[in-house]
């Protein structure tokens, strides 16, 4: 009753964040506005939400998880509604200025989500069972997924403004403020329950936490050379994961034309749902049971494979046929299953390990934070590469593409660095305790 509802809305608040991604490439149809125009927006609200974490990290500490999930889903909620009226009333004479500040203020309050989900259970799992709750972490963000790609484009498919994109979202994170206002508790003693140590070095459970004085967050944060590395890993996830999400809606109607009024598009949304489930609970799995609750040596082996997967992609298969097409589709969901698992390994298991009950939400916020950093530089970055030089680097105009070379030799580096950056921290696993 606590947990579910927590990551219930966590995916509706995703659904709330990638909805921009489903219909990116029709705003800057309308628009007139190119992949690198439309990416300004898009780095907009990622360096928003990457500095805002960073921030509301410690403010999610000392207000708690439940708190920071009521004011993330309404302020959200009513963001999207802003944006729906907007684009419904045909406000928007001066779209990039208005979208870039209002997806902003969108990110802003999407920031407290991750912020709520790991300090809630940073108190009500031990660390042994982390791995595997880190793994129900990633199945709640990959049916934030399936909502926005798959429910995103039934909603286009269903009526005749993709406005209603927006508004469906802002529903969805009311009901489940409304939900969480009833039965979200900070930690088991609230809800009836006995406190326990949670075995992540933290001191013995009690009554009530004091929240740690700012300086000394920072102290743990920073002066800990493992969650360095893990910030410096989290960057790298950022870019291979919003690299891959803000534009496959392109890749598969540029390469693939495969339009997302059509049922074959709808399936990705449940790609990225399946992939990302299996990969979050095969990555907690491995970790809890093959490394003894070690979190780098998995996320190394995933990082591995997320190369092998992204050079599938970026070769093509007969292009526009069946085939081509359901390859892709199953492509990008095993690419998915390899990019969630780290970063719910990372951002959502890792950072209550090492934060420990009174600093979780700021390390978290510090790791969620540099990966939005990284995801930025894929926004205007990587759309002015796709803009210049093509998916295969050649960028002409009515060209079909022969592969998208240009688009995952981009990203693949990324992955290379941060399984480099797990052999330097190999060993490296929280403090034991007491169940």
């Amino acid at each position: 009753m606590n947990w579910f509802p927590l990551g219930l809305t966590y995916a509706a608040m995703y659904m709330g964040r990638y909805n921009f991604n489903i219909v990116k490439n029709d705003i800057g149809a309308w628009y007139h506005l190119d992949k690198a125009q439309m990416g300004l927006i898009a780095s907009a609200g990622f360096w928003t939400y990457g500095l805002a974490v960073i921030f509301n990290g410690p403010l999610a500490d000392r207000i708690g998880g439940r708190k920071a999930i009521l004011i993330g889903a309404l302020g959200a909620a009513a963001v999207n509604l802003l944006i729906g009226s907007m684009f419904l009333n045909g406000d928007a004479s001066k779209v990039l200025v208005s979208m870039s500040l209002l997806w902003s203020a969108n990110m802003y309050f999407q920031s407290f989500g991750a912020l709520s989900v790991v300090k809630v259970n940073s108190t009500w799992f031990h660390v042994s069972e982390r791995g595997i709750f880190g793994g129900i972490f990633g199945i709640m963000i990959s049916s934030g997924y399936f909502l926005a790609t798959t429910i995103g484009a039934w909603l286009l498919a269903s009526f005749r403004s993709w406005t209603v994109i927006w508004f469906v979202p802002a529903a969805a994170m009311t009901f489940m403020f409304a939900v969480d206002w009833l039965l979200v508790r900070n930690r088991p003693s609230h809800a009836g329950y006995a406190d326990f140590d949670t075995g992540d070095g933290s001191n013995a459970a009690s009554a009530e936490d004091a929240p740690l004085p700012l300086r000394d967050l920072a102290r743990k944060v920073f002066h800990n050379p493992i969650v360095v590395s893990l910030i410096f890993a989290e960057f790298c996830t950022g870019f291979v994961r919003q690299g891959v999400m803000l534009y496959f809606t392109e890749y598969l109607q540029e390469i693939y034309h495969l339009s997302k009024k059509e049922h074959l598009f709808w399936w990705t949304g449940i790609a990225f749902m399946g992939g990302g489930i299996l990969g979050g609970l095969l990555c907690g799995w491995m970790s809890d049971k093959l490394f003894q609750s070690r979190r780098p040596p998995v996320a190394f082996l995933f990082y591995l494979v997320q190369v092998v997967m992204l050079a599938l992609l970026g070769m093509t298969l007969g292009q526009g046929t069946q085939g081509g097409q359901v390859w892709a589709v199953l492509l990008l969901g095993l690419t998915a299953m390899f990019i969630f698992g780290v970063h719910g390994m990372l951002s959502g298991t890792a950072s209550m390990d090492f934060g420990g009950r009174k600093a979780a939400a700021t390390v978290t916020g510090a790791l969620d934070g540099i990966q939005y950093i990284g995801s930025g530089l894929t926004g205007f970055g990587l759309g002015w590469i796709l803009k210049t030089y093509g998916w295969d680097g050649i960028a002409t105009h009515g060209h079909q593409p022969a592969h998208a070379w240009v688009w995952v030799g981009s990203i693949i580096p990324f992955s290379f660095l941060g399984a480099f950056i797990m052999t330097r921290i190999w060993s490296a696993k929280a403090g034991a305790g007491a169940h």
